[in-house]
């Protein structure tokens, strides 16, 4: 596996390919100084981004002066580390890319990325390619492209069987975003998407005696075994248990995948007439025209009972008088001529409100596309911080989840301003980290607090006042620096132990989803349970014997893989959770399933790879 980026998501992708996968990686970075990097708080992302050799000392390796770095023997955390000031033609022949499976190009510019990527497709058009992208409807079109090239330069489909030179393009934005909305709803970042749902993988104590704990969709792993200490024993956890085992498991923890769901109030969707005419009168006003319908009635009820005619002619005659339209009381009773006078009265003061109101709707049909304002009452909702790259993704999952939301952001010209609006999102636009602006959003009834801002100070500020509010208030923080989000999570869990704080790298959370990506199309996420990992994948069933012919029952081998579920066609796809044990797994099927790794490698077929010296 070849990797190439400038930023934190290279390295902590390299990580992921050696530490989960067991694959040997090239990692190439731009050259690094020779300096120690500035406090990670104030530096720039730029800087950042750039690799120093204190990490290069940190992960075992030293450098040759000839950009390309070595050690004695292989180093122990399977990486080869290459600098190259952009990934060209010349340095990706040395990174091997014309013998690799699969290439990761995930520099923080998008020209970059397609430019290296259509270099590399040229040199290997076998290899697996895995693009980071901003500009989705640009990826598509780069993705047919590369995809198409391959399919050529290997002769046509015919000859391009038993090979898979993919390409895919993913966004860390999109990527990271579902685990963030987990997060701010659940508290974990054992997240899976897929089939438009969302997943988690929680862990559930042992149920008392003669109760049986929820199975959920899927019964993942027991954990390893405490003894009377309540230390963890030496047997470690069981992954993919069958009904025996987790009966057999007693006091052991298990680990089931659930759907995320939000069960509490949710924003009105602007739609019908009440909803329409609210947001077009401001509430003084409302009740301003509501008093004044108040009072013609009681005028013209009024005028009913002391002239005595009919009621309908008594609402007439006060309209008339209420709009000064001349037809005096002369010669009529004293009550009547009373009544007439309030009316007159009634109607002066009719007309300011007639104005404002016209001038109001007049406002609003002009901005339409203005913002709306938290409404009252409004609580159980999430405070989102930030409607940059990483926001804007983050607040379109929570409105796919119907959960409420109430975004900050300090620029008005931001990205994700128009989304807000086309949501129909409450926003409030001001500085954070000035007083006032988190109490508008609702802070102190808020369910959470995403602070997912591209300044790290700001996020971790906005964290320490909305803390002070809301002591209890469950936070979520993006940091940048992963060991600055360690560090940050430790101190907040330490100061507030009852309350629920995450602070999560975008790198960290986007660097499953590309490993996965490099591995081949079918992966769809990893789990760490404990020191070993569950490997979810998509796999069509024709061509596996273990699976194509056999019931869910038979094809289920505990500790290596399980099917969990059948993707469905027709008019409304999706996927099945509820199969049977006793449902045959035809040709045609695909399903969605959790394996080890030592399972999926045996049931995909994959060769294991022997490291250099071993």
């Amino acid at each position: 596996m070849v990797v190439c980026g400038d930023d934190g998501l290279a390295h902590r992708l390299a990580a992921e390919l050696t530490g989960v996968y067991g694959e040997q990686v090239t990692l190439v970075v731009p050259a690094s100084e020779r300096t120690v990097r500035p406090p990670v708080v104030v530096r720039a992302r730029s800087a950042s981004a750039l690799l120093d050799r204190v990490v290069t000392a940190a992960a075992g390796l030293t450098g040759n002066g000839n950009g390309v770095v070595t050690a004695t023997g292989e180093p122990a955390s399977g990486i080869r580390l290459m600098e190259a000031a952009e990934p060209n033609e010349a340095a990706l022949t040395g990174a091997g890319v014309e013998r690799a499976d699969a290439l990761a190009l995930v520099y923080d510019d998008d020209e970059t990325n397609i430019r290296a990527a259509l270099t590399a497709r040229r040199l290997n058009p076998r290899l697996r390619l895995v693009l980071r992208l901003y500009n989705r409807r640009l990826g598509q079109h780069i993705e047919e492209l590369l995809d198409q090239a391959a399919t050529l330069a290997a002769g046509g489909p015919a000859d391009g069987t038993g090979f898979d030179a993919s390409t895919t393009v993913l966004s860390d934005a999109d990527t990271a975003a579902p685990a963030l909305a987990a997060t701010a709803l659940t508290g974990t970042s054992k997240v899976l998407q897929t089939g438009g749902l969302l997943l988690r993988a929680v862990e559930r104590p042992p149920a008392g005696a003669g109760v049986s704990a929820a199975p959920g969709l899927a019964t993942l792993a027991l954990l390893s075994p405490t003894d009377s200490a309540g230390l963890g024993g030496d047997q470690g956890p069981t992954l993919l248990p069958d009904a025996a085992a987790v009966r057999d498991g007693g006091a052991r923890t298990t680990v089931v995948l659930e759907q995320v769901s939000y069960a509490g109030p949710s924003l009105p969707d602007g739609r019908g007439v009440m909803p329409w005419f609210a947001s077009l009168f401001s509430r003084r006003l409302r009740w301003s025209l509501a008093g004044m319908v108040g009072c013609v009635v009681a005028l013209a009820v009024a005028l009913w009972l002391v002239t005595g005619i009919h009621p309908l002619h008594a609402f007439y005659l006060t309209l008339l008088d209420l709009f000064a339209i001349d037809d005096p009381a002369i010669g009529q009773s004293v009550g009547r001529q009373i009544l007439q006078l309030l009316s007159g009265l009634a109607g002066l003061l009719l007309l300011p409100v007639l104005l404002a109101a016209v001038l109001e709707a007049l406002g609003t049909f002009r901005t339409t596309s203005s913002l709306r304002k938290p409404p009252r009452g409004l609580g159980g909702h999430v405070v989102l911080l930030g409607l940059g790259k990483i926001g804007t993704r983050v607040l379109t999952r929570l409105r796919e989840l119907n959960i409420p939301v109430v975004c900050v952001e300090s620029d008005p010209e931001a990205r994700g301003l128009a989304t807000a609006r086309r949501l129909r999102v409450p926003v409030v636009l001001g500085d954070v980290t000035q007083e006032g602006v988190l109490e508008a959003a609702k802070i102190h009834r808020a369910r959470a607090l995403l602070a997912v801002t591209s300044a790290d100070t700001t996020n971790l500020e906005a964290v320490l006042y909305a803390r002070a509010v809301r002591p209890d208030l469950r936070v979520v923080l993006r940091l940048y620096d992963d060991d600055f989000a360690t560090a940050v999570y430790r101190t907040l869990r330490a100061a507030h132990p009852r309350a629920s704080t995450r602070s999560r790298s975008v790198s960290h959370l986007a660097a499953p989803a590309f490993a996965g990506a490099m591995m081949g199309r079918q992966i769809l996420g990893a789990f760490p349970v404990e020191r070993r990992v569950l490997l979810f994948a998509a796999v069509d069933v024709g061509g596996h014997p273990q699976l194509e012919g056999r019931t869910v029952g038979e094809a289920f081998r505990a500790g290596a893989w399980r099917v969990l579920a059948r993707e469905e066609s027709g008019d409304s796809p999706g996927l099945a959770w509820d199969l049977p044990d006793t449902y045959v797994l035809q040709a045609s099927d695909r399903v969605v399933l959790a394996a080890t790794r030592r399972g999926l490698a045996e049931l995909l077929g994959r060769r294991g790879r022997e490291r250099a010296g071993t």
